[in-house]
């Protein structure tokens, strides 16, 4: 690595290639037919061509497979009939069918609006998710400091008392070799 190009100018540029495939992607996937009238809509029909832009993209994301529009069928058939399940006896206190109608209506309005999530929920989420990873990355990164820390003090600890025991001299001045040979067979039978 060269001097002033570590971890965060590595990171930089991790960043920089993450946003440029960002990019990319969205480049093939806006194709030159969705933004073909934008900037030339009159103001005042503006509105119309925008409705009929969404009709358009609506029509090019559906298939017109008849299997399929068959099981969407099926499928849409199915939760009717468990929501009639679930509600048609749901009535108001006073007896009044219309009302009641009106209340199974709303019933399943609202429970289609449970099924799909919104963005801000489905961004809530997302937020969750990603807090609960870094907090997770923390508590790793921070038991792999107490165990370095923890190693190195031990090792601290040895060098110490090896040195206490080598730097030891006798009453004259000079090294004490009863205590550095005892030291090294202490060794020596520590690693057989």
């Amino acid at each position: 690595v060269l001097p002033g190009r570590g971890f965060a100018f590595r990171r930089k540029q991790k960043i920089e290639r993450q946003y440029r495939r960002l990019l990319k992607k969205r480049r093939q996937v806006h194709s030159q037919q969705d933004d073909q009238f934008t900037d030339t809509y009159p103001e005042h029909l503006k509105h119309l061509y925008l409705a009929e832009e969404e009709k358009l993209k609506k029509r090019r994301r559906t298939p017109n497979d008849s299997a399929l529009s068959e099981e969407k069928l099926n499928k849409a058939a199915d939760f009717v009939l468990e929501t009639m399940k679930c509600h048609c006896t749901s009535l108001p206190p006073d007896g009044d069918k219309s009302k009641g109608k009106m209340f199974w209506f709303f019933s399943l309005g609202t429970q289609e609006k449970f099924k799909n999530k919104t963005s801000n929920q489905k961004a809530k989420e997302e937020y969750e998710k990603i807090k609960a990873e870094h907090a997770r990355k923390k508590e790793e990164a921070e038991k792999r400091k107490q165990q370095r820390e923890e190693a190195q003090r031990l090792y601290k600890k040895k060098k110490m008392e090896a040195y206490k025991i080598l730097s030891k001299k006798t009453k004259k001045g000079q090294p004490n070799l009863n205590l550095q040979v005892e030291f090294l067979l202490q060794k020596i039978q520590q690693n057989t």
